[in-house]
């Protein structure tokens, strides 16, 4: 229950109920205008970069695959084949106080969803930060999510919160009522009391925002089960319309079963958050500096490259665009990356060059070749 103070239109009175909850509510009418948590149950966000302003990708992603494609910064995509395609994007169309959004676009429609095909946009919450949830026991607490979205089509949406383990489910639903409006909703969880919940640094949440999904993977709103499910019977499949658009931005899970305003961070707080999972490195300038060294041979550079903040796991390494590494006066062609030692906060790597050669033991400089394009992106995700 939850203490409700209600300005009664037509009457000119005012109705109080109270409770013990720690919960107030400000009503007009019978439509709630303004919740109030106690500071007992105010919570610090649970989603990272829920605001969408931080994307050190940087570009569009098209969701074809059911691998999983990340885009904005902690906020993935998963589709399935070209049955129905998706791109992913940050976008500037924001409600008050917000700046960003990310956007779903469908560039190809899938209207009759085969049985077992989802298609999302998701965040994976690590098993460390939902630690004082107590999920998989008796003292499980509920949570309450709250966003801001937006669509092209209207009716009934759904999505769903699970376990790492792909096996504990709870379908949740929420009504967009006008095309093209942003609309703001709140749904509180009952805490699960069965499962595995993982408290470490695997995958603790799934938080799913369905934009489609076939029959088996649909299921009524509010309770926990082991089947897959992954939106709501009936729902608004967002895929099924060609063109169709889909933004959300003000994502926010919190302990409890009230929604308090949206947990604002400073942009560089956000960044490392999100630097956890993710590092770009380059994209900045046309001769930004990458890692430094010794040549180990007369072409074999062995680099290292300072990461921000502690990673979750030891990263993988990709690389875009070309590279060159200073030896003595020469600038040589670099390319060849292989791993020597990934760790959560330093990563070594030897490289090959060409074009000229070195003396073993000198200095080495790498730095991108004149472009802006050239990355190496440094990945812990879940």
């Amino acid at each position: 229950m939850t203490s409700k103070i209600n300005a009664l239109t037509g009457s000119g009175g005012v109705a109080i109920e109270g409770d013990s909850s720690g919960i107030l509510e400000f009503q007009s009418n019978g439509t709630t205008v303004m919740t109030v948590t106690s500071a007992s149950q105010t919570a610090l966000n649970k989603i990272i970069n829920g605001d969408m302003r931080v994307d050190q990708r940087d570009g569009t992603a098209t969701i074809n695959a059911t691998s999983v494609t990340y885009n904005v910064d902690r906020w993935l995509g998963r589709g399935v084949a070209s049955a129905g395609v998706f791109t992913l994007a940050q976008d500037t169309t924001s409600p008050a106080n917000f700046t960003n959004s990310l956007k779903a676009t469908v560039t190809t429609a899938d209207s009759s969803i085969a049985s077992g095909s989802s298609y999302r946009v998701q965040q994976m919450i690590e098993g460390n930060n939902i630690a004082d949830l107590n999920w998989g026991t008796s003292d499980a607490q509920s949570v309450t999510l709250s966003f801001w979205v937006r669509s092209s089509v209207t009716g009934t949406f759904g999505g769903s919160v699970a376990n790492g383990d792909y096996d504990r489910f709870n379908v949740f639903s929420y009504t967009i009522s006008v095309a093209d409006t942003w609309e703001y909703k709140t749904v509180t969880i009952t805490g699960d009391t069965s499962g595995t919940w993982y408290t470490n640094t695997s995958i603790g949440i799934r938080l799913n925002f369905s934009l489609g999904a076939g029959s088996t993977l649909l299921a009524s709103a509010g309770s926990w089960g082991s089947s897959a499910k992954e939106g709501v019977t009936g729902q608004t499949n967002v895929i099924a319309t060609n063109s169709a658009t889909f933004y959300v931005t003000g994502v926010q899970l919190q302990t409890g079963s009230g929604a308090s305003n949206f947990e604002y961070l400073q942009f560089g707080q956000q960044m490392l958050l999100c630097q956890r999972y993710f590092y770009s490195l380059g994209g900045t300038a046309a001769y930004e500096f990458i890692a430094h060294g010794m040549f180990t041979g007369t072409t074999t550079p062995l680099l290292r490259a300072e990461l921000p903040v502690k990673m979750r796991s030891a990263p993988t390494l990709s690389t875009s665009g070309t590279f060159l590494t200073k030896a003595g006066s020469s600038n040589l062609a670099t390319a060849s990356f292989s791993v020597d030692q990934s760790a959560t906060q330093t990563y070594s790597f030897s490289a090959t060059v060409s074009g000229g050669s070195s003396t073993i033991g000198y200095a080495a400089l790498m730095f991108v070749n004149n472009s802006t394009a050239a990355r190496f992106n440094f990945s812990a995700e879940m």
